[in-house]
C-alpha cells in the first residue's frame, strides 16, 4: 500500500512542478506584453525589471496554482490509466478512492499553503508590485539623441545633432536652443563637434562642445528699448551641462498604496469593513435630525425641534389647525408667497443633500463589497485547488491519456469554465447585482457537483469519454431503428 502511494505521489509531483512553471512563464509573458510600452525606452536598470517580474510572478500564483493542479492531476492519472497501472492497482485490491487519498492529503496541504500565501505574502507582493509599476509607468522616457531630430525632453533646451557616431558619445554639427530663461529661442549654440558623457551618478549630462559659437539676444542697458543687444561668442572648447534628475526613477512612498483592497490581509480587511460599516450607520442616523429640523410643527408653541428632541416630537406630533381643502388656508394671505418660496428652497436643499448623501452611501457600499470580495478571495484560492483536483484526477482516470495532448485540451476547457464563471460572479458582486459571498463562491458551487459526478464515474469504471463506446451505442441505436422500419414496412405490405 505504501509503495503504491509513493508511486502516485512521485507521478504527480513531477508534472505539477513542470506545469506550474510553464503556466507562470506564460502569465509573465502576458504581463510583459501588456506593459511593454511602459518598459521600453526608459533606461531602467536590469534589477528594476527583475524586481517587477518577481512581484508579478507572486501575484500570478492565484491563477497558475489551480491551473497547474488541474493539468497535473489529469496528466498523472491519464498516464497511469494509459500504461494500465490503474488496472494493476485495482487488481491488487486497492480502489481508486484509496489510491487518491495520499494525493488528496498532499493537495490539502498545498491548499492550506495557498491560503497562508494569499493572506501573508500576496498582499505584500501586490503592494510592492503596485507601487513599483506606478513608478515605472510614470517614468519619463530615457534621454536619447537621434540624428537630425530635435530633442525637447530636457526642460528649457532643444537639442539637434546632425550625426552621431557608433560609439554613442561623439556628436557632429550640434545646435542647442537655450529656452531656460523663458524668452523663447533668444540664445543658440552651434558647434562642429562634441563629446557627450554623464557625471554625478548619471544625474548630470555634460556635452563638451568644440569649435562653435554662441548667439544671444538681450534687452538694452537702459531698460526697455526697441533696439536689442546681440552677442556673439566664439569658442574652441566649452562645456554645456544639463540636469537629468527628472529622468531618474523616483520611488513613491509605499504607504500611499496600503489602503488598496488587494494589499490587505484578513485582519485588515475585516477592520476596514467594520469601520466603513460604522461610518455608514452613523451617517444614516444623522439624516433624520437634518430632515426633521426643516419641518415647521404647528401647535400651542410652534418651534423648530432640536436634534436631541426630534425623536420624541416625532412620536407625539402636535395638532395642525383645521383646513378645508388646502393647507395654505391656515397661512395668512400676505405671507403665502414667501412661505411657498421658502418651502420650495428648503425642499430643493433637502433633495440635493439627499442626492449627495445617496452617492456617498453608494461609494461606501461599493467599498464594503470590495472588502468582502477580497476577504473571500483568500479562501476561494485554496478551495479552488481542491475542486479542480477533484475534477482533474477522475477525469484523467476516465480518458486514460497522458502527456501534453488531450490532457492539456481538457484542462484548458475546464479551467476556462471555472475562470469564466468566477469572473462573471466577481463582476456581478462588484456591481452589486449579486451578493459578494455568492459571487465569489459561485464557480466553486457550480463545479463541486461536477467533481463529485466525475469521481463517481471514475470509481465505477465508466466509459464517459470513450469514443468507441459512443460509436457502438449509436450503431446499436441505428440498427434498432432500421429493424423497426423494416418491421413496419413488412406489416404494411401484408
Amino acid at each position: 500500500m505504501k509503495k503504491i502511494h509513493l508511486l502516485i505521489i512521485k507521478a504527480f509531483i513531477r508534472p505539477f512542478i513542470v506545469t506550474f512553471f510553464i503556466v507562470m512563464f506564460v502569465l509573465l509573458m502576458l504581463f510583459l506584453f501588456k506593459y511593454i510600452d511602459d518598459l521600453i525606452g526608459k533606461g531602467f536598470e536590469w534589477y528594476v525589471i527583475l524586481q517587477l517580474l518577481w512581484y508579478a510572478s507572486a501575484t500570478n500564483v492565484a491563477m497558475a496554482l489551480p491551473l497547474a493542479m488541474l493539468l497535473s492531476s489529469i496528466m498523472t492519472f491519464g498516464s497511469l490509466g494509459e500504461n494500465y497501472e490503474l488496472v494493476a492497482i485495482k487488481s491488487s485490491g486497492v480502489s481508486l478512492n484509496k489510491a487518491m487519498r495520499p494525493l488528496l492529503v498532499l493537495v490539502t496541504l498545498m491548499s492550506i499553503g495557498a491560503f497562508l500565501f494569499s493572506d501573508y505574502m500576496l498582499p505584500v507582493a501586490n503592494l510592492k508590485m503596485g507601487s513599483l509599476l506606478y513608478d515605472v509607468r510614470n517614468q519619463k522616457a530615457a534621454f536619447l539623441i537621434e540624428n537630425g531630430i530635435f530633442n525637447n525632453s530636457i526642460p528649457g533646451y532643444s537639442i539637434r545633432v546632425q550625426k552621431k557616431d557608433k560609439d554613442g558619445r561623439t556628436l557632429h554639427n550640434l545646435l542647442i536652443y537655450d529656452q531656460s530663461k523663458g524668452n523663447g529661442n533668444n540664445a543658440a549654440v552651434l558647434a562642429k563637434s562634441g563629446l557627450m558623457y554623464k557625471i554625478d551618478n548619471d544625474k548630470t549630462l555634460v556635452i563638451l562642445l568644440k569649435d562653435g559659437v554662441r548667439y544671444e539676444e538681450s534687452a538694452g542697458d537702459k531698460g526697455y528699448s526697441p533696439r536689442q543687444r546681440f552677442t556673439r561668442f566664439r569658442f574652441k572648447e566649452t562645456e554645456q551641462k544639463f540636469d537629468l534628475s527628472a529622468f531618474a526613477m523616483q520611488r513613491t512612498d509605499e504607504n500611499l498604496f496600503k489602503g488598496n483592497y488587494a494589499m490587505l490581509n484578513l485582519r485588515q480587511l475585516n477592520y476596514y469593513k467594520d469601520s466603513t460599516s460604522r461610518i455608514v450607520d452613523s451617517a444614516a442616523r444623522a439624516m433624520l435630525p437634518y430632515v426633521a429640523s426643516s419641518y415647521k410643527i404647528y401647535g400651542p408653541t410652534p418651534a423648530i425641534p432640536r436634534a436631541d428632541t426630534v425623536h420624541k416630537q416625532a412620536e407625539k406630533p402636535l395638532p395642525v389647525p383645521a383646513y378645508n381643502s388646502n393647507i395654505l388656508e391656515i397661512i395668512p394671505a400676505a405671507e403665502r408667497s414667501y412661505t411657498i418660496n421658502n418651502a420650495t428652497s428648503e425642499a430643493r436643499a433637502i433633495a440635493d443633500n439627499m442626492s449627495n448623501r445617496g452617492l456617498e452611501f453608494k461609494e461606501y457600499e461599493r467599498s464594503i463589497r470590495r472588502y468582502i470580495i477580497e476577504y473571500n478571495r483568500k479562501f476561494t484560492l485554496s478551495v479552488s485547488c481542491l475542486i479542480l483536483f477533484s475534477i482533474g484526477a477522475p477525469l484523467g482516470a476516465i480518458i486514460r491519456k497522458g502527456g501534453l495532448g488531450l490532457p492539456v485540451v481538457m484542462s484548458i476547457i475546464f479551467f476556462l469554465i471555472y475562470h469564466i464563471i468566477s469572473t462573471i460572479g466577481e463582476k456581478s458582486a462588484k456591481e452589486g447585482t449579486m451578493s459578494p459571498i455568492a459571487g465569489m463562491w459561485m464557480a466553486i458551487v457550480v463545479l463541486a457537483p461536477l467533481g463529485a459526478f466525475l469521481t463517481w464515474k471514475a470509481t465505477s469504471d465508466s466509459a464517459l469519454f470513450d469514443l468507441e463506446y459512443y460509436k457502438l451505442m449509436f450503431q446499436k441505436f441505428f440498427a434498432r431503428f432500421k429493424k423497426k422500419k423494416e418491421q413496419e414496412t413488412k406489416a404494411i405490405n401484408k
